[in-house]
């Protein structure tokens, strides 16, 4: 094997990069999750679903 493995820097280098990236997953699930887009989506979804619950009552007369 041309190359000597080290193992503990290894270990120690994912450890440090994990440690560092996880205080940016609550941002970026907050950013993600409470997007205005899944407010309009949402709200749009509901009015949809509205009006066919009305059209079926029309149409069920």
């Amino acid at each position: 094997m041309p190359y000597r493995t080290r193992p503990l820097t290894s270990i120690l280098t994912f450890l440090a990069l994990n440690a560092a990236l996880l205080p940016t997953l609550g941002p970026v699930y907050d950013f993600v999750c409470f997007l205005p887009y899944w407010e309009r989506r949402r709200e749009r979804r509901r009015q949809e679903r509205e009006a066919a619950m009305q059209r079926g009552t029309i149409q069920g007369e």
